[in-house]
């Protein structure tokens, strides 16, 4: 009983040097942001139009609240869901966004006028798949696959060479 006790005692204190222990306990890097400007008006907006509509042909959707935020959305089913929509709000600057978009077997594909545009093809790359289109139009395919006709005489030499394989020596059994 009293080794129970005293295995106790020593638990315990073990423990709380842990806790206590700065070097054994995780530690939180919290960032605590600064309230936005337009938080406090969007906590508390009020719906002033909502529709709902569900029916064997599709769905659609609408709602605008008073602090600016538009959205709606028409979708039948047809292979998968394909939807269209849009919705826009009013970012912390002044700016009111707006996106349209359409997703279907295609993906999510939005539109909006602050959206970043991917940056243009290379030459290089623009080059090589108009050489592949007009390639694929005369009827020469390119499935990636080797083929020696491809290649000059100069790689023939290379491909032939073979390296001297390495020859183990003939089993010698140990002897005392």
């Amino acid at each position: 009983m009293q080794l129970l006790i005293i295995a106790s005692v020593i638990g315990l204190c073990a423990c709380g040097a842990i806790q206590y222990n700065n070097y054994n306990l995780p530690q939180y890097n919290r960032q605590y942001y600064p309230e936005r400007p337009r938080a406090s008006l969007e906590g508390n907006a009020a719906i002033l139009r909502s529709v709902s509509d569900a029916n064997e042909n599709g769905y659609h959707f609408a709602y605008d609240t008073e602090n600016g935020i538009q959205a709606e959305e028409t979708g039948v089913e047809n292979n998968g869901i394909q939807a269209q929509g849009g919705y826009s709000y009013t970012g912390d600057d002044g700016q009111v966004y707006s996106i349209r978009y359409t997703a279907d077997e295609n993906g999510f594909q939005a539109q909006g006028a602050h959206i970043p545009t991917a940056p243009p093809i290379p030459e290089a790359i623009a080059k090589a798949l108009q050489e592949n289109a007009r390639d694929e139009a005369s009827g020469i395919f390119d499935d990636g696959s080797y083929h020696s006709g491809k290649y000059d005489s100069g790689v023939f030499a290379a491909r032939t060479y073979k390296p001297q394989q390495y020859v183990a020596p003939a089993y010698k059994p140990y002897r005392f």
